[in-house]
């Protein structure tokens, strides 16, 4: 048995595309704090770092954290040549039409991902542990291990770490080759008498497992663009740090919103069911990057408070910062977030 046409040219043309990643950062690394409010960021190539390194590790050095620099990755000398391997692999099974070859393909690819998130998070822990004793600055029982994936606060600063471009195009052909080898499979069963029902539903179970890996990789909220993105709702472009809220679907889709009035407009208009919402959440009003879940934040009510649509509420991950906002611009309206929803 051989591939179908179909396949082949999608199985080459996805393999082709993995080319795009010798050229385009493959994780990104962002942070932020008061004293950086646009934040700082690392991008990691597949043979390189790039970004605010110096700041970065300036900062890091008064917590006894080792310097960063390209030389400490050893990765970066294999790098390419896995994913030139992968290509090969990948446009093999297309010229020549193997299913073995496609399905050898397939798990290569997964088990490069495995590989890449168990080598990441091995430094992670290595730079986040092994701190120089004699720092400026020594917290006790304290590790600055960064996110594998996802939001992390360290001291008073949020990180984020994630896929970026290159990454984003690997899980994309990963999960095509799933798609296109659980297809040719479900054929040669087919060919081989296979009846209707057990034929619809492996074509069924290919569907959803393609699915449920891409929503387990790309569900969760995105870091905004202050100045870039615009409120799904007002339009408006997003430009106060201190505010902003988002909607993440079951599906991964984000919306995004410049002021809570918004969220709660686009909420009662019903445009994404209730049931198809993952995760409402809004920024915290005292830490810059930072998402809290509506449903366990804590807001405050204020003319002072001045929001960009005039909601004028600001939202918190703790009370202790909400008492001391409120404490400075003269009290306020603490609200949960039923109140806050209702008033719009």
């Amino acid at each position: 048995m051989t591939l179908s046409k179909t396949t082949r040219i999608l199985l080459g043309v996805a393999s082709l595309t993995l080319i795009i990643t010798y050229f385009v950062p493959l994780w990104q690394i962002l942070l932020w704090a008061p004293q950086y409010p646009e934040g700082l960021t690392m991008k990691i190539w597949h043979n390189t770092l790039s970004g605010q390194i110096d700041i970065i590790n300036g900062l890091n050095h008064y917590i006894g954290m080792k310097h960063i620099s390209a030389e400490m990755f050893p990765e970066f000398q294999y790098i390419g040549l896995f994913i030139g391997f992968l290509m090969l692999v990948g446009l093999a099974a297309a010229i020549f039409g193997s299913p073995r070859t496609l399905f050898f393909f397939t798990l290569l690819s997964y088990i490069y991902g495995v590989a890449a998130m168990w080598d990441f998070w091995r430094w992670g822990y290595e730079y986040g542990h092994n701190l120089d004793p004699k720092a400026a600055i020594i917290v006790p029982d304290m590790s600055y291990q960064p996110p594998l994936i996802g939001y992390k606060n360290l001291l008073n600063f949020t990180s984020y770490s994630g896929p970026d471009t290159g990454a984003w195009i690997i899980i994309g052909v990963c999960l095509l080759a799933t798609v296109l080898w659980w297809w040719e499979f479900f054929k040669g069963r087919k060919k081989n008498k296979l009846s209707g029902a057990m034929a619809r539903k492996m074509g069924t179970m290919a569907a959803f497992f393609a699915l449920l890996s891409f929503t387990s990789c790309a569900t969760g909220p995105e870091p905004i663009r202050y100045g870039k993105d615009n409120c799904h709702h007002c339009k408006m472009t997003l430009t106060d740090k201190r505010f902003g809220a988002e909607i993440v679907t079951k599906k991964g889709k984000v919306y995004k919103f410049d002021d809570l009035n918004c969220l709660a407009n686009f909420l009662k208009s019903g445009e994404v069911p209730g049931e198809n919402i993952a995760q409402t959440l809004s920024v915290d009003f005292n830490k810059t990057g930072q998402f809290v879940d509506v449903h366990k934040a804590f807001f405050l009510k204020n003319e002072a408070i001045k929001s960009p649509m005039r909601a004028d509420i600001a939202s918190f991950s703790q009370q202790q910062d909400l008492n001391a906002v409120k404490a400075e611009i003269g009290g306020g309206e603490e609200m949960n977030w039923d109140a806050v929803r209702a008033g719009f």
